[in-house]
């Protein structure tokens, strides 16, 4: 199965998550093959304002190498750290970063977002 942006159903079960603070979000990327990876990088630019806005800092970026164990294959990890799910959603909420999220979409094949909380 592809995934490329999350459903509605799953923002609804991440705003039924207990919102007690930080969450990562290890974000998964594969590009389109003819200037997904540009593509991907005017929407980093464009969301750049709306991220840090919410108090948003990229914690990691990097090409993606090969699985240890399993066999997915991906071009990038980025680690997203928010201050609160609350926060996350008032990006996804403004309009500004919605404006950019068309180069996101443009720009995979795949894609994985999970919401991770410290243990």
């Amino acid at each position: 199965m592809v995934f490329i942006n999350p459903t509605r159903d799953q923002f609804k079960q991440l705003m039924s998550l207990p919102d007690e603070g930080p969450v990562l979000m290890v974000n998964l990327l594969k590009f389109k093959p003819d200037g997904g990876a540009e593509s991907y990088e005017i929407y980093a630019e464009a969301t750049k304002a709306h991220f840090e806005g919410v108090g948003g800092r990229v914690m990691y970026r990097g090409r993606y190498r090969m699985p240890v164990i399993g066999d997915e294959d991906w071009d990038e990890v980025l680690l997203a750290w928010y201050p609160s799910i609350a926060a996350f959603m008032d990006m996804q909420r403004n309009a500004g970063y919605q404006a950019a999220v068309p180069y996101r979409t443009d720009a995979l094949v795949d894609s994985r977002l999970w919401a991770v909380s410290p243990a």
